[in-house]
């Protein structure tokens, strides 16, 4: 199974990502979002936690909009 976590996703911006953790509440909130339904996605994937191939699709784009929020503010950042 394919690594979400942010730090796999975007290794270059390891050292932004816990800077901003600390210091931007956007960002921390953003970021807890981001690892939350990660873990729904991990979970329904490994077959532990149920849902329906709709239900995973839309966790899955909520997912990459998180990302690409959470990479647009560590690239202005």
């Amino acid at each position: 199974m394919q690594q979400h976590d942010l730090v796999h996703e975007l290794p270059e911006f390891k050292a932004k990502v816990e800077a901003l953790k600390a210091s931007d509440g956007q960002f921390s909130r953003l970021l807890d979002e981001y690892q939350e339904v990660n873990r729904h996605v991990v979970s329904v994937e490994s077959n532990v936690e149920p849902a329906t191939d709709f239900a995973l699709e839309d966790m899955k784009k909520r997912r990459l909009k998180l990302k690409d929020q959470l990479y647009d503010i560590l690239k202005s950042a």
